[in-house]
């Protein structure tokens, strides 16, 4: 297969390292923030247990990054979102939502502070850049708002750190837990972060100059094969079994930050009054209607992801959706994230989902489904 079998026109982007996972084995590609995202290199499950015993690489350039810069960067970012972020150093980064005027998620960012007045909002799959810009227009902030050529790889698997060791020297291993950094790979400039999307030891290597995008993924690879390091993509079974949420799917411009579970990502008394504070106020004290919850579905193990959202009934009434499915091998379970009705929300209720196959028995559990250390984004 041949890079030039893939596309659409020039409306959905290629990433910088489009052509090296094509070289690599990418069998098939999503399209995430308008820019191919590699989703296929052969078996998922193999995928899977590349990441949780050695080490993949994945092109993750689709986290696109929207660059806030200026005197007024800091008091403009905390006006997106709700958590407060008077504590945050340079050089640390930190998961948050942005929220709307209906107190509802727009995205669930990585954002990290380069400098006093210089931030990137590293973007889960919606439009912020054009959120950023149209709050700026009367905010009276004095704010320069943009994309930047920052195009990020994730490197996940506990053999990470030894790769990156390989590549930067030890003094790589100081890099704490959501902390990033500047460095460069054979002159190759770079910010790196303790971070990603797996639940497991990892970092995200974020490009600053495109034209290396195929330089960078081949000497990570050439450094990385003798950790057991394989191209990959981000693992729908292992970010599943670590509760993490995919936007679109496990939460969208409907959902709210306490349906999620996630209020440790509210501050409602700080001073600064963010987009959402009132309504989000209100959901608190009135309280939520629907809950996120895991569930364990019986019946052979699932094919794939599901495709689209499954009904949950309850004595023949609908109380809610399955968000996202899979088999764990590990678990040798089904596992699913679900948002039910409150009702219907305890640990150790009896569901039933209508999956494509036909109606499964389910049973309600505890999220993350697999999380041996504890060690989940508190970041």
């Amino acid at each position: 297969m041949h890079a030039d079998d893939f596309g659409f026109g020039t409306q959905i982007r290629k990433s910088p390292y489009f052509d090296a996972t094509v070289r690599w084995g990418a069998k098939g590609f999503s399209v995430y923030n308008h820019m191919y995202i590699p989703r296929d290199f052969g078996d998922p499950e193999q995928n899977f247990w590349t990441l949780v015993n050695d080490a993949i690489l994945c092109d993750v350039a689709v986290e696109r990054q929207v660059e806030i810069t200026g005197p007024d960067a800091a008091r403009f970012v905390q006006m997106l979102t709700p958590r407060d972020l008077s504590k945050m150093a340079v050089g640390q980064c930190k998961y948050v939502l942005i929220t709307n005027a209906e107190g509802c998620i727009l995205n669930d960012p990585i954002l990290l502070r380069l400098a006093e007045n210089h931030f990137w909002i590293s973007l889960a799959d919606s439009d912020i850049l054009l959120w950023a810009q149209g709050v700026a227009v009367h905010s009276g902030l004095d704010v320069t708002i943009g994309e930047p050529d920052v195009s990020p790889l994730q490197l996940q698997g506990p053999r990470s750190g030894e790769i990156m060791q390989a590549l930067f020297g030890d003094s790589i291993l100081d890099l704490k837990y959501y902390w990033h950094r500047e460095l460069k790979l054979d002159g190759i400039p770079l910010l790196v972060s303790r971070t990603g999307w797996s639940s497991e030891l990892g970092y995200e290597i974020y490009l600053r100059d495109s034209t290396h995008g195929d330089a960078l993924w081949e000497r990570i690879m050439a450094v990385g094969m003798a950790f057991g390091l394989k191209p990959g993509h981000t693992s729908s079974i292992r970010r599943i079994e670590g509760g993490m949420l995919s936007y679109h799917a496990d939460a969208d411009i409907t959902t709210n930050p306490y349906e999620l579970g996630l209020d440790r990502l509210v501050d409602l008394d700080i001073e600064a009054d963010f987009i959402g504070k009132a309504a989000l106020r209100r959901i608190r004290d009135e309280g939520v209607t629907r809950l996120q919850v895991g569930v364990i579905i019986e019946g052979a193990p699932l094919k794939g992801p599901n495709t689209m959202f499954w009904p949950i009934k309850s004595d023949g009434a609908q109380i809610g959706k399955v968000t996202s499915a899979v088999y764990s091998p590990r678990l040798e379970r089904n596992i699913a994230l679900a948002m039910v009705e409150v009702a219907h929300a305890q640990i150790g209720t009896e569901v039933e989902v209508m999956t494509p196959s036909g109606p499964a028995r389910a049973t309600v559990v505890e999220r993350p489904f697999y999380d041996p250390k504890k060690k989940l984004a508190a970041a």
